[in-house]
């Protein structure tokens, strides 16, 4: 047996906190075991030294003591001398099953074992406006129910359950192994501690059947697509009384025809007339609260961008609210009339000598086209 630091055995500070020092050997009691490492020595004896670290350092006056003298505390004849506790004592006399009882979470005396109904997740499609201003929704959950026939038992109607003939209804069997002993799930009635030689027909001997149930969800104003919302305790029912399981909904938000959504800012395409452009004037807006007006500044060109101010979507988590953001776009007009290809004709002759002063990133254009042949 090695004589290694133990602190260094475990892979800790000697400055360690016992849950540091716990969470350390339960990593390599795993990783050393000898149920996992069949036939390793080296494995067998490296989990001898991590049991004999963790023994002493998980004690206060044991670590005390270690830290103080080192392993003469613990040695044969030292004791009286340094206060010792007279040697670490060996492994046959333990029982390995307490160890993997704390690790997974199980006691140490044997009991049906109770399973935690599995967590769901569902998907919900909702518009803009119903994101925008929240919604409450009636959603239909696929999941389990209580079988109607055999009433949850599982066995066939006039037939019952009886005790598990391989652990006596403990639902755990215990395993040897060399100087080992394990606990684990009894392999043939999977932790119920029960037996069912003649199944329920419609649930097969499982208790429940597949159905649907009605939850209500409140989708909260501001929730942005790909966000889950999560129901405690309305996912999968648990088995032999265990609690259920969460549903988790994913919300996805359809697009839509108008508006683009950017964090809590809407955006959408302006056309306007490049009378209005020009001349300037007040347009309609559509927001997701109806229309509104919007004064277009003379001269204004394709690509410019008009704020409409608190019209966009409220934040979920805070009082912020997003604006509008109103991106021009300067239409050509189609199908004319006689009447107005003559109007602009005449429009065009007497902007013929001007044109270069009123129409500014033409010339600027034309300006950068120059630079580039000269």
């Amino acid at each position: 047996m090695s004589d290694q630091d133990f602190y260094t055995t475990l892979g800790v500070s000697r400055t360690a906190s016992e849950d540091e020092i716990k969470k350390a050997y339960r990593k390599l009691a795993m990783k050393y075991h000898p149920d996992r490492n069949q036939g390793d020595k080296e494995a067998e004896e490296k989990f001898k030294e991590v049991q004999k670290a963790y023994d002493t350092l998980s004690d206060k006056e044991k670590r005390a003591m270690y830290d103080q003298y080192g392993h003469a505390a613990f040695e044969q004849g030292a004791g009286a001398g340094a206060g010792g506790f007279g040697g670490f004592g060996g492994a046959q006399g333990f029982d390995f099953s307490d160890i993997f009882s704390q690790m997974f979470g199980g006691g140490g005396g044997a009991r049906q074992q109770n399973y935690q109904g599995a967590d769901l997740q569902y998907s919900v499609e909702i518009s803009l406006e119903e994101a925008a201003k929240g919604v409450k929704k009636r959603l239909t959950i696929p999941t389990y129910e209580e079988c109607d026939v055999c009433h949850g038992s599982g066995a066939k109607p006039g037939t019952s359950a009886t005790t598990c003939s391989t652990c006596r209804g403990s639902g755990t069997v215990h395993i040897r192994q060399a100087i080992f002993q394990m606990q684990q799930t009894c392999p043939a009635c999977h932790g119920s501690g029960k037996e069912i030689k003649d199944p329920c027909l419609k649930c097969r001997g499982e208790g429940r059947v597949k159905a649907g149930k009605t939850v209500e969800v409140d989708i909260p104003a501001g929730i942005d697509d790909g966000q889950r919302i999560r129901l405690s305790g309305e996912g999968e029912p648990g088995r032999n009384g265990a609690p259920a399981g969460d549903l988790y909904i994913s919300v996805h938000v359809k697009a839509h025809k108008i508006f683009e959504r950017n964090g809590l800012d809407l955006h959408c395409e302006l056309p306007i007339s490049f009378t209005v452009a020009a001349l300037g004037g007040e347009v309609e807006v559509p927001t997701l609260d109806g229309k509104v007006k919007l004064n277009i500044p003379k001269e204004t060109q394709t690509g410019r961008r008009m704020r409409v101010k608190g019209k966009g979507i409220k934040s979920l988590r805070s009082s912020a609210t997003g604006d509008l953001y109103c991106h021009v776009l300067v239409e050509t007009p189609v199908n004319l009339t006689d009447r107005q290809k003559e109007l602009l004709e005449e429009f065009e002759k007497i902007s013929t000598g001007m044109e270069r002063s009123q129409t500014p990133r033409k010339k600027s254009f034309w300006d950068k086209v120059g630079d580039l042949f000269d």
